[in-house]
């Protein structure tokens, strides 16, 4: 069995004790025994690995760590800006794309979403993006969880791709395959999934004088849930990060 995922402050050797939250879920949840692999990580690239050294009450473990890794930062960083599809869709794409191993995602409040995040209610929708990126990242035994950032404008995504080393748009009308597209060994890849109702003519226009360029995935039309996982796994494996 794999070893478990736990996230810790930091990340360092010998004896550590997680509580909280976490610690919780380790021994009431998980039922975590004595001499049972562990890894804790931070979310930020180091994992300790070890064992479980004991518990305390219902929410208090002990980790003998024996080894610290620090994973470098993965090249080309892979940057998802996702519009923002209805009800939990949005999670899910969040899950998802986490699972797959996209490096950070940026929430888009496109003109066609039905979707938009005011307010309180916009603030409870990024955390839940939040939460369960850390969740899933975790889940997958990720030792780097990706970024959720702030919603961004149009204006702010065209700024992304402007200074990205490769700028894409998932578009059906896209006269290129995602699949044939040239891409960099290192530096930055944004990709912009549109909503359902597809990305604006005046959004695609000025993405373009961006630098971003529409592609297609295939024949088939994806949901906006699930194109942007689609295209993370296709850009893993042909960047060679999936070698």
């Amino acid at each position: 069995m794999t070893a478990p995922v736990f996230l810790v402050d930091k990340v360092v050797a010998g004896r550590v004790t997680v509580d909280g939250p976490e610690g919780r879920h380790a021994v009431s949840v998980r039922r975590l025994q004595v001499g049972e692999e562990i890894v804790l990580a931070d979310g930020a690239g180091a994992g300790g690995f070890g064992v479980v050294a004991g518990t305390e009450g219902k929410d208090v473990l002990y980790v003998d760590v024996a080894e610290v890794r620090v994973e470098p930062e993965p090249q080309p960083h892979i940057t998802v800006v996702q519009a923002l599809p209805k009800g939990d869709r949005g999670e899910l794409a969040v899950e998802t794309m986490t699972e797959t191993g996209v490096d950070a995602i940026v929430p888009w409040a496109a003109s066609r979403c039905i979707t938009q995040w005011k307010g309180e209610r916009g603030l409870k929708s990024l955390a839940k993006w939040r939460a369960t990126a850390r969740e899933a990242g975790k889940q997958s035994r990720r030792l780097r969880f990706p970024s959720v950032g702030e919603a961004a404008s149009t204006k702010q995504v065209a700024g992304l791709l402007a200074a990205a080393d490769f700028a894409a748009v998932l578009h059906e009308e896209g006269s290129a395959p995602l699949a044939s597209a040239s891409l960099p060994a290192a530096g930055s890849i944004v990709l912009v999934v549109g909503p359902e109702g597809g990305v604006s003519p005046s959004e695609l226009a000025v993405f373009e004088e961006a630098g971003a360029s529409p592609f297609r995935l295939g024949a088939s039309v994806l949901r906006t849930s699930t194109a942007g996982t689609a295209a993370v796994a296709l850009l893993l494996g042909r960047s060679g990060r999936w070698g």
